[in-house]
């Protein structure tokens, strides 16, 4: 009886582990599949562009970088826009055709390239880095604010700016070496006058690495101070196995799983359609940045400049309980601030929401002291969009004269660096102007029918609360 027991028992787990198997090779099998019916890649998705920046290359100083990104868009101009066949449906609305509603060349500047505003006698200098898929648009109004009182560099990062295809190669230390270069660039023009370094999801990751590098290796930081925009410190989970889907695609010859999206190229200053490879550079660089955190420690982390954050409690992109738990909790007592904003928390919306995103912070905000200020932008009660500022530490509370608009719940991780005013991504339409404007967009119908998802068109992307950031980042840069 014992033997037929256990003949029985290796038998079921036999069937369980072969059944086991069966199930993840069909769900692999159905994952490669959908993955692979997405929409055909286009020039713009597979053309591979020879004179982008790499920490491999022979670069000097940022003269030689703009050099080399001249000849950059120059191949770009030839390879893409040049080597157009028969006109396309979607042409109307494609920032590689040129003349369209998307072309970047409408525009009075073109945003996807570096750019340097000098002024001879500056007291302090700002440097600029933007975010993955995005160019130095991202930060145009931060560069505009800045302009004409301070030394101003907008850096357009490996990869950006030019085609998606460039993100599927670009690595953390290619972006890292190119803030490297900036970084020399403004400390040698500025000399013993400060330099602060405005870095939006991403960049303010590369930001931040900047300087974890230098405690690490002994050396004074270079910022008199980081600002930062919805900070790519950590992931979510999902983002560790994303290589996996890319090297899956390679063994398969399946180029379309190299990519999460594959969207129409609409914006002028910001790629649809986002590589694998693009996920995984930024989840290694914060987990980077997160290894040499823990490594430093609170004592050495106070050669760290202050930092001012501004955070979105909603982020679908980056995870907020990173830049909370895994940065602020971890700095030491120096000046350092996180602003945060809460959704709009008045009656109706509170009673569409599934789950308070606020919850997993109650132990956080119970705490009796913070070493780091701690500021909650909040609804001044739920019957108001009114808003004011309070500062946890104390539970002082500051009006802003500001509201919340009508029909939004919150913010999200790309709104925070644009105003109401961005002529791109604002919600006012301007007859006058002939490029695209996404942020008036409101198209309505059945779900499934345009290639740009509704939930990209019912995004968040300007920040109602841009004139209180400005303000906040002013008494830190400018004040100084």
């Amino acid at each position: 009886m014992k033997a037929i027991i256990i003949g029985s028992t290796k038998h079921l787990a036999f069937a369980v582990f072969y059944s086991s198997v069966g199930t993840s090779i069909a769900l692999i099998a159905m994952a490669v599949w959908f993955l692979n019916s997405r929409p055909d890649l286009s020039l713009w998705h597979t053309t591979d562009l020879q004179s982008e920046y790499t920490v491999k290359t022979e670069v000097n100083n940022f003269s030689d970088y703009l050099a080399l990104e001249e000849q950059l868009f120059v191949e770009l101009d030839k390879k893409v826009y040049q080597n157009q066949s028969e006109p396309q449906y979607f042409d109307i609305l494609n920032r590689y055709v040129r003349g369209s509603y998307s072309d970047p060349g409408l525009w009075s500047q073109d945003w996807n390239r570096s750019f340097e505003w000098s002024k001879v006698d500056a007291e302090y200098g700002v440097l600029l880095l933007h975010g993955m898929s995005d160019s130095p648009y991202a930060m145009s109004h931060f560069a505009k604010h800045y302009k004409g009182k301070a030394h101003v560099l907008g850096l357009r990062l490996p990869g950006h700016g030019t085609l998606p295809s460039a993100l599927t190669k670009v690595t953390w230390q290619d972006m890292a070496a190119a803030v490297a270069i900036a970084t020399e660039q403004m400390k040698q023009t500025l000399g013993d006058k400060p330099l602060y370094v405005v870095g939006f999801s991403t960049g303010a990751a590369l930001a931040l690495n900047h300087e974890l590098e230098r405690i690490a290796s002994n050396k004074q930081a270079h910022y008199a101070a980081m600002v930062l925009f919805s900070p790519a410190i950590g992931l979510p989970p999902v983002a560790a196995g994303a290589r996996w889907q890319a090297r899956l695609g390679n063994i398969l010859g399946l180029d379309k799983l190299s990519w999460n999206s594959i969207q129409s190229e609409y914006d002028p200053f910001k790629y649809g359609s986002f590589a694998v490879n693009a996920g995984d550079v930024v989840y290694r660089l914060s987990e980077h940045n997160l290894e040499l955190i823990n490594q430093l420690g609170k004592e050495r982390l106070a050669g760290l400049a202050p930092i001012l954050t501004f955070q979105s409690l909603t982020d679908d992109t980056v995870d907020t309980s990173a830049v909370v738990n895994s940065l602020y909790q971890k700095l030491p007592n120096v000046g350092h601030e996180l602003v945060m904003f809460d959704i709009n928390r008045t009656k109706v919306n509170l009673s569409l929401i599934l789950n308070d995103p606020l919850l997993p912070y109650e132990a956080v905000l119970a705490q009796d002291a913070y070493d780091f200020t701690f500021t909650l932008v909040e609804n001044e009660s739920a019957d108001t969009r009114k808003i004011h500022a309070r500062r946890l530490n104390d539970d002082s509370k500051q009006e802003l004269g500001l509201i919340w608009p009508k029909q939004v719940y919150s913010l999200s991780h790309v709104a925070l660096p644009f105003p109401k005013s961005d002529p791109l991504y604002g919600p006012v339409g301007d007859q006058k102007k002939q490029h695209i404007q996404i942020g008036i967009a409101a198209s309505r119908g059945e779900r499934g029918v345009l290639t740009v998802p509704a939930s990209e068109m019912m995004r968040q992307k300007w920040n109602p609360f841009h004139s209180y950031m400005l303000k906040k980042m002013d008494q830190i840069i400018v004040a100084q």
